[in-house]
């Protein structure tokens, strides 16, 4: 279903969009995807997904978040696939890779990183019982704490990226900023958290700062 809104346009006059819509949970790298949106500037509407029911599987059949719905009502999943699209409706923005092969591909590594060895990193200590038959509270545990050396070797990574610039991508904003400050945060809720890493405590402390961030964070959580 494509979802109308009213808006003023900026010459006062009053007109129709239908916008794409992002579902989310708060929390979840969705939120990166939204962030995106607001640094892109382009019309889109969010909307809490109902997860775990029959309704919101028909817009994902998978069940998870992101999902994006878009204009003509294609839904689109899968957190990099909806950030590069994002990012697509806004090249004047220039938040993906510099031009050229390698400068693609390297862009390409650091979001296959953050897709495919980060956000996998925390699933053990999200999810505990998906890596263990038993349901015991002791062997639970046990999954959770196992999974603390498998973040710390992707925080490590991070921080090496980063280096001494105040951004994933080289020294510039692109969506994996928003990518891995979501996931980052996720570190707040295990013994050592983002702090003890000194590129990343610094790009932290920097996207803390940026009032689209601000705007997001504030509004995912309500």
């Amino acid at each position: 279903m494509l979802n109308f809104i009213v808006r003023w346009h900026s010459l006062g006059n009053l007109i129709l969009e239908n916008d794409m819509k992002l579902y989310y949970a708060p929390g979840t790298c969705a939120v990166a995807c939204w962030i995106a949106a607001e640094w892109a500037g382009v019309d889109y509407q969010v909307e809490k997904a109902a997860l775990g029911t029959e309704e919101y599987k028909k817009i994902n059949p998978l069940g998870s978040v992101p999902a994006l719905e878009l204009e003509d009502g294609q839904v689109r999943t899968q957190a990099v696939a909806i950030m590069n699209y994002i990012a697509k409706q806004a090249k004047e923005k220039d938040l993906l890779s510099d031009q050229g092969d390698a400068e693609e591909a390297k862009f390409d590594e650091i979001m296959f990183f953050l897709a495919s060895d980060f956000h996998p990193a925390f699933w053990p200590f999200f999810g505990p019982q998906k890596f263990t038959t038993s349901s015991d509270d002791a062997a639970l545990e046990a999954v959770k704490e196992a999974a603390y050396a498998r973040i710390d070797r992707v925080m490590n990574h991070l921080d090496a990226l980063i280096g001494s610039d105040d951004h994933v991508y080289k020294n510039k904003r692109t969506i994996a900023d928003a990518y891995a400050y979501v996931m980052a945060n996720w570190t707040k809720k295990i013994p050592k958290d983002y702090t003890n890493y000194p590129n990343v405590n610094r790009f932290m402390e920097s996207m803390n700062q940026c009032e689209g961030v601000k705007k997001v964070m504030a509004d995912s959580v309500k």
